[in-house]
């Protein structure tokens, strides 16, 4: 039987203007459901509510498969919170605002599930690293990606490995140096980032309903050791992503950043 729950350390009051995470369970599969009004932004209490949420159904022993998507059918995923971002004002804040995004990677990477991901729609900074971490990523044909981080002054530097891993060097560069530039979601596909791409959401639908049926069904501890497989060579991403977290910290303190970003505010 189904069973819906929230899943998020937001009060309820606040959901719908702060955002938060949901998750779906049904027959060995739990869908996660990250939400925020600004086309599903991630600012610091969503990062955190996702990775913690990533981490508690992954070990969970009835669930076999994670499904990760966001709300809607537009966004997927905006990145950074620029009004948090601009918020930030010290070092510390300005690190771990960073590490939420590590973090979520790092759910990912650690549960001994597979997590799939659904890309509906657009996908930016943040949000391409949220889909190029999940271990199998689906698209519809809309969900352009952009790396935009250069453009406001810092880098892709904390979801640079997840990218890079999936999509290698080369693409991971263009999307990097190209920061104002949209990739089509087939350019995506091509590079490895999307495993398929959908002309419709229920063709999309349909196909990560039966992958991850057909995941549900399979042995777990085959799974389990496919996927600790599949992401070999990244046991030292714990030390890599705190520092890379570090250098995007630096730099969001820096007089360009802080004018880029209050320029992108007033626009």
């Amino acid at each position: 039987m189904a069973r819906h729950a929230r899943k998020s350390n937001i009060p309820m009051n606040d959901w719908i203007h702060e955002g938060g995470v949901e998750v779906h369970h049904h027959e060995g599969i739990a869908t996660l459901t990250f939400f925020h009004p600004k086309s599903n932004s991630l600012p610091g209490k969503v990062l955190a509510s996702l990775a913690q949420t990533i981490t508690e159904e992954g070990n969970r022993p009835q669930n076999r498969v994670l499904v990760l998507k966001s709300k809607g059918e537009k966004a997927f995923c905006a990145g950074a919170s620029f009004d948090e971002l601009l918020a930030i004002d010290n070092r510390a804040a300005a690190d771990d605002f960073f590490m939420g995004f590590a973090r979520v990677i790092q759910a990912i990477q650690k549960v001994p599930v597979f997590v799939i991901g659904r890309v509906q729609g657009k996908a930016v900074g943040g949000g391409v690293g949220v889909a190029a971490a999940t271990d199998y990523c689906l698209a519809h044909q809309s969900a352009s990606v952009k790396l935009s981080e250069l453009a406001v002054g810092i880098g892709p530097f904390v979801v640079g490995p997840a990218v890079e891993r999936k999509m290698g060097t080369s693409a991971f560069t263009d999307l990097a140096i190209h920061a104002t530039n949209w990739r089509s979601a087939q350019w995506a596909r091509e590079k490895g980032l999307f495993m398929d791409v959908f002309e419709t959401h229920d063709d999309l639908d349909a196909a990560i309903g039966h992958l991850a049926q057909s995941l549900s069904e399979s042995s777990p501890d085959a799974m389990r050791e496919l996927k600790r497989v599949a992401w070999a060579g990244t046991e030292h991403w714990d030390m890599l992503l705190a520092e890379r977290a570090a250098i995007s910290g630096r730099l969001i303190l820096e007089p360009a950043a802080r004018q880029i970003l209050a320029g992108f505010r007033k626009a």
